[in-house]
Order: structure tokens, then C-alpha cells, then sequence
């Protein structure tokens, strides 16, 4: 029988600094240290080169590497009163010392600013906060997800710069939003850019338009409804962003080659 591969969490919240700060541990940090900016500006050594740290970036570094930090107060915002601010976790455990050891990661990856990935960092800190039998098990849990959406990111993401990381914004906010009736001037204002700007990066970048891969994720989105929901075909074409139940009763069958309802029937004769 393989033993369970265990994971602790030794410290998680959210640091806010408002004053200069500065940190220099050449021994590294004593556990697996996970870090997200999510305000302000930092920076960190990587190797021989003193790097920014700004909103999106991960920083990974493990209990043998080097690690330091340094907050500027000239370097930052002169509209804000925070210098920077963080989420921190400190971990160790068998799990995550296999996880760090399974590929080489960079020491800072830039992260899209989603909800779903900033809640990850959120619920492992409340968990860290609550009286709690299961709130270890369930922390656990949410660094793993954590852990396994960083790897993803690294695989999807191209290193070409700039416009790889606009395009992936795009492609994360599409995500998110496909269950609700956005517009493509919505899209492009999440990540800063115009609307022609957006339609181009998008397409060069996925081979694909963004209303097209919004099409796409609400048409997965309504199947699983079909099959597995109770949920009219008119409100399963609602709840999954479609604009009327005409336009979804084409694309679908146009999809998946029958109707919903004949889907739905469909379906429900392969489950006997």
C-alpha cells in the first residue's frame, strides 16, 4: 500500500506594506515559499539580476535557494498609500516536495489577475484563520489546486512577451464571463487594450475569434446541462450565456449534428 503523501501549511495570510522594507536570507527560506503580488510593486534576486515583482507575479522559492525582497517607496505609485501588498504561503510536506521536484519552474511566473486564481490564495489564508478540524485537509487541498493551475499556466503560456500575456488575459476573462451576455468592448477594457486591438491579438494568438471561443465554452457548458441538469432547454440556453433559445438551438445542432431535445433524448436512452 503507497504511503499518503502529506502537506502542511506553516503560514498563510496577506502582508501589506506601507513603508520601505527590505529582506536578504542567503540560506533561502526554511520551508516552500509561494508568493502572489497583487498590489504595488516589489523586487526580488533572481540568480545575479535584481527583477520587479508587479500584480500577477508568482514568486516560487524553495527552502535551499537565496531569497530577497525589497520594497521602494520611489519605485512605487505616487495615487497610493500601499507600497505592496501579498499573499504569502509557507508549506512543506512530502506532496509539495514532490511537486517542486517533478519539473524545473522559473522563480517568478506571471500569473492572470482572475478571481478564481486569486480566491485560491484567499481561502488557503481564511482556512489558516478558522477553528477547525478539517480546515488543514481543506487548505490542503486548495494548495494542490494551486499548485496543479500554476503548472497549467506554465504549459499554455508561449514565452513571447507582452502580447502572449494580453492574448491570455483575454482568453481567462472569455472564460470566466462565457455564462453571461459580455461584450466584446468588455473584454478589451479588462486588459486595457481596444476593442481592434483585442479581435487581432486574440485570433493570431488562439486561431479562433473571441465570440467563437465563447460559443465554444457555453456550447460544452449546455451539454452538461442537457445531460446531467433537470433544467429546461430554454433556461439551460440562459444559464449558459446564450442570447435566445433560437440562436442556441442553431449553434448547438450545428455543434453536435441533432437538436437539444433530441440530444436530451438521446442522452437518457445511452443512460438505461
Amino acid at each position: 500500500m503507497v504511503a499518503e503523501e502529506h502537506l502542511v501549511i506553516l503560514a498563510a495570510g496577506y502582508s501589506v506594506h506601507r513603508k520601505a522594507y527590505g529582506s536578504n536570507d542567503a540560506n533561502g527560506p526554511d520551508h516552500y515559499l509561494i508568493r502572489l503580488q497583487t498590489e504595488g510593486k516589489a523586487r526580488t534576486r533572481i540568480g545575479s539580476d535584481l527583477v520587479d515583482v508587479e500584480m500577477g507575479d508568482v514568486l516560487l522559492f524553495s527552502p535551499s535557494e537565496p531569497y530577497e525582497l525589497y520594497i521602494d517607496p520611489a519605485a512605487q505609485s505616487k495615487t497610493s498609500s500601499i507600497l505592496s501588498g501579498d499573499y504569502y504561503i509557507f508549506i512543506d510536506g512530502s506532496w509539495i516536495r514532490n511537486w517542486w521536484a517533478a519539473k524545473s519552474r522559473p522563480n517568478k511566473i506571471r500569473m492572470p489577475m482572475t478571481d478564481a486564481f486569486i480566491n485560491l490564495f484567499r481561502q488557503i489564508s481564511l482556512e489558516q484563520q478558522r477553528v477547525s478540524q478539517l480546515k488543514d485537509e481543506i487548505a490542503a487541498h486548495y494548495i494542490k489546486i494551486l499548485c496543479l493551475e500554476i503548472d497549467r499556466q506554465l504549459e499554455e503560456q508561449p514565452r513571447d512577451g507582452q502580447r502572449s500575456y494580453l492574448a491570455y488575459q483575454l482568453k481567462h476573462f472569455v472564460e470566466e464571463n462565457a455564462a453571461t451576455s459580455f461584450r466584446l468592448e468588455d473584454a478589451a477594457a479588462h486588459v486595457g487594450i481596444s476593442v481592434s486591438r483585442a479581435v487581432h491579438l486574440f485570433k493570431a494568438t488562439f486561431g479562433q475569434s473571441i465570440i467563437q471561443y465563447a460559443t465554444d465554452i457555453r456550447l460544452n457548458m449546455a451539454r452538461e446541462r442537457i445531460i446531467f441538469s433537470p433544467l429546461s432547454l430554454e433556461h439551460v440556453a440562459e444559464s449558459s450565456g446564450f442570447p435566445s433559445y433560437n440562436y442556441f438551438h442553431k449553434v448547438f445542432r450545428s455543434k453536435f449534428g441533432m437538436s437539444p431535445k433530441q440530444f436530451r433524448l438521446a442522452s437518457r436512452e445511452n443512460t438505461k
